[in-house]
């Protein structure tokens, strides 16, 4: 039955093209964006839940920046004190070499002096943003419930715990026994990293940076040179229990870098299968959406005709 006043073919015929027209509009924006929701309007669960997980990666993202940066650091104090180590060897050597009869003991004790000289140039030399542990140099501490000696490293974040922090006692890599660095070897009073001044035999003859009590011209005999020898073998057992807090620390850093980096690209991918368009699907959907346009278009237009008819039974 045709109508003059209405034409109910032309309607339903115009209903399904701007149908699919609007999903066609909808699916060259996710094919010019990459994504199937743009909007909190497409699907507010997703939308949220996808906001959340980016925010959560960027965080991530700044924990990997600080990582990096401890990791630079840690190498940093790392490197010096093996560098202290191998000095504290050749100190050694002079000391052996100092017990054998006819040495000549100003030329050993002039090689230790300049060793000591390296030892604090390698203290105030081993800086990194600030930070300068071996000499007593610690700031950045991030809670008022540690200790000056502690250093707490940003490590991890989730949204539910916040922040986490690889912790550190950083007193236990400085080099100096009162925690001031010093400028030269006379003011070394401390000494050298927790050399135990309780024992008789080291406090007969100081610390490796104590000043004339470290001296081998002066401190003669077999007793006070074994008394020295046994110093600098502490030394050397405190500094490789230092290198050790440090090697520990660069580990879980490491560790961390490893996990955050995994985290990072699990965000990615869970944000991208809640909110990126499957581009395989789009391309597929838009050939058959402008493929109903065009027919859309010709369904349209016949419909528009049958009205035409009507001009023909006037004839």
């Amino acid at each position: 039955m045709s109508y003059l006043l209405n034409n109910a073919s032309a309607l339903t015929a115009l209903q399904n093209l701007t149908a699919t027209q609007q999903s066609l509009s909808e699916t060259q924006s996710q094919l010019s964006t990459g994504l199937a929701i743009q909007n909190a309007s497409d699907n507010s669960s997703y939308w949220s839940i996808a906001q959340t997980m980016t925010s959560d990666n960027g965080a991530l993202g700044a924990v990997t920046a600080a990582l990096k940066v401890s990791s630079s650091m840690l190498s940093t104090f790392n490197t010096g004190l093996n560098q202290s180590i191998s000095v504290i060897n050749k100190i050694k050597n002079d000391l052996v070499a100092a017990q054998n009869p006819g040495a000549n003991l100003t030329q050993i004790q002039a090689d230790i002096k300049a060793q000591q000289n390296a030892l604090l140039q390698i203290a105030g030399g081993a800086s990194f943003n600030g930070q300068n542990w071996l000499n007593g140099t610690v700031n950045g501490v991030t809670s008022p419930t540690v200790t000056q000696s502690q250093v707490q490293l940003v490590g991890a974040y989730t949204n539910a715990g916040g922040v986490g922090f690889i912790a550190i006692t950083a007193s236990n890599v400085n080099l100096f026994t009162n925690g001031v660095g010093a400028s030269t070897v006379a003011t070394a009073s401390g000494g050298l990293l927790a050399v135990p001044q309780t024992a008789a035999s080291v406090t007969a003859c100081g610390a490796i940076l104590g000043g004339s009590a470290f001296d081998v011209t002066v401190s003669t005999g077999a007793t006070a040179l074994q008394a020295m020898l046994m110093a600098t073998n502490l030394t050397l057992t405190a500094l490789e229990s230092a290198a050790s807090t440090i090697g520990a620390a660069q580990q879980q850093v490491t560790t961390e870098q490893t996990f955050v980096s995994t985290m990072q690209n699990n965000l990615s991918n869970g944000v991208a299968s809640l909110v990126q368009a499957d581009m395989n699907v789009v391309s597929t959907r838009l050939q058959a959406l402008q493929t109903q346009q065009q027919l859309g278009v010709q369904s349209l237009s016949i419909a528009n005709q049958s009205s035409q008819m009507i001009l023909k039974l006037f004839q």
